[in-house]
């Protein structure tokens, strides 16, 4: 999960508060169900949260209006309701391998659902942008400031297809 939705550490309110840049106008915040429901909770737990006076107080404030403007522009896709066909698309889970045959996995998620480590990655970003729409077999190029790199779509996973993989292996 982003760190816009996450606390990191245990210390005072403002530590707790990684910035978040205001949404621009008339752009939709698309998020996963589960994105939606973290975006609720954050918002939660910023009203639920003494205001104090002063920088805390600001800090919070500021805080929550954005988060509000997100949740304002917010749309959630449900990965389970994409329709049925072997495309990659929002929500869906996808294994690339490069040349060398190193496969990776990216969850294509929102923006603030985005967490390159745990390789789930915005659908604004460029390796996003390379897979959506594409199908198992499909080779698409990566264009990266390192120089392109071409990837081959070898499994596409969507929620629930994943979810029955779990009940298979219970």
């Amino acid at each position: 999960m982003s760190k816009a939705f996450t606390r990191e550490g245990e210390g005072d309110a403002l530590d707790d508060l990684p910035p978040v840049d205001e949404w621009p106008a008339g752009v939709k915040n698309y998020l996963t169900p589960a994105g939606h429901a973290a975006l609720k909770a954050e918002i939660d737990r910023l009203r639920a949260l003494p205001r104090g006076d002063g920088r805390a107080k600001l800090a919070i404030e500021q805080r929550l209006a954005a988060l509000l403007g997100r949740l304002e522009a917010a749309e959630v896709i449900d990965p389970t309701a994409q329709p049925a066909d072997d495309r990659a698309r929002f929500g869906a889970t996808v294994t690339v391998e490069d040349d060398d045959g190193e496969t990776r996995r990216y969850r294509i998620v929102g923006v603030d659902e985005a967490d390159p480590k745990r390789g789930q990655v915005s659908w604004r970003s460029p390796i996003a942008r390379a897979l959506v729409g594409r199908s198992i077999g499909d080779i698409t190029t990566l264009h990266t400031p390192a120089g392109d790199q071409e990837l081959t779509i070898v499994k596409i996973e969507l929620e629930a297809s994943r979810a029955e993989e779990e009940e298979e292996e219970n």
